[in-house]
């Protein structure tokens, strides 16, 4: 049985040929098919040729998008005292110590991104099980674990994301909002690309990018010429 496509979805899939696309000529047509009823995000979705079940060929890291993620992040901070304070002064919108920590356990969710002092790991430890599966559980690879919680706080409210590959190797990371306009887009995929490059797993052999699709939340997927990605000079895009 063939996959049905809604109408909407094929007559957008028409406009999409299987071809690499030039970078920007990609993120304009994602634009053009970017038709549903909400504000859609723009996904990138990288197949890298790296196996993450061995621990060389892994990929997490952070990235900083120049032009931020167009989404309100709420930070959560959990620390101790005079670093609760400071988290609070810095703009968290959430800052406690062991009394937070009870709060989590007993379902307090409104937070998206969690930021710990490594004194406190022991008891934000067994969160695990609770932020785990919903990718909030704080490491020192994700920039999540640190001392400095002034300027991490700082950082994730202005555009830095977290990713991973996922068992597959596949990235799969939101660079903006459909709404930007597609140069801002092509600096945040720019920023993306350059992260992974300088990340790359030491354990990575032979070609490492696949392939690089973008689409909007709802949207058909679109091929982007990899070489052409990397070789564009964020001089040339800023």
């Amino acid at each position: 049985m063939g996959k049905k496509f809604s109408r909407r979805m094929q007559a957008l899939l028409e406009k999409v040929e299987d071809k690499d696309y030039e970078p920007i000529e990609a993120l304009n047509l994602l634009k053009e098919t970017a038709t549903a009823k909400f504000p859609e995000a723009a996904e990138a979705h990288i197949r890298l040729g790296i196996d993450p079940k061995y621990t060389d060929q892994q990929l997490r890291t952070t990235v900083v998008l120049p032009k931020g993620t167009g989404q309100t992040i709420r930070v959560a901070v959990i620390a101790r005292g005079e670093k609760v304070t400071e988290a609070s002064n810095s703009g968290a919108d959430i800052a406690g110590s062991e009394e937070l920590i009870n709060e989590i356990q007993q379902g307090r969710m409104d937070f998206d991104k969690l930021i710990a002092t490594p004194d406190v790991m022991p008891q934000v430890a067994k969160l695990g099980k609770l932020l785990g599966p919903r990718g909030l559980m704080p490491s020192p690879k994700g920039g999540t674990v640190t001392t400095d919680v002034a300027s991490a706080i700082a950082e994730f409210k202005a555009g830095k994301l977290e990713f991973r590959a996922d068992r597959t190797g596949i990235v799969h990371v939101m660079f903006g909002k459909v709404s930007f306009p597609s140069e801002d887009l092509l600096i945040n995929l720019k920023a993306l690309q350059e992260t992974i490059d300088r990340n790359r797993p030491s354990g990575a052999k032979g070609r490492y990018w696949r392939t690089i699709y973008v689409s909007s939340t709802m949207g058909p997927s679109i091929r982007v010429n990899i070489s052409s990605l990397r070789d564009l000079a964020l001089a040339e895009v800023a």
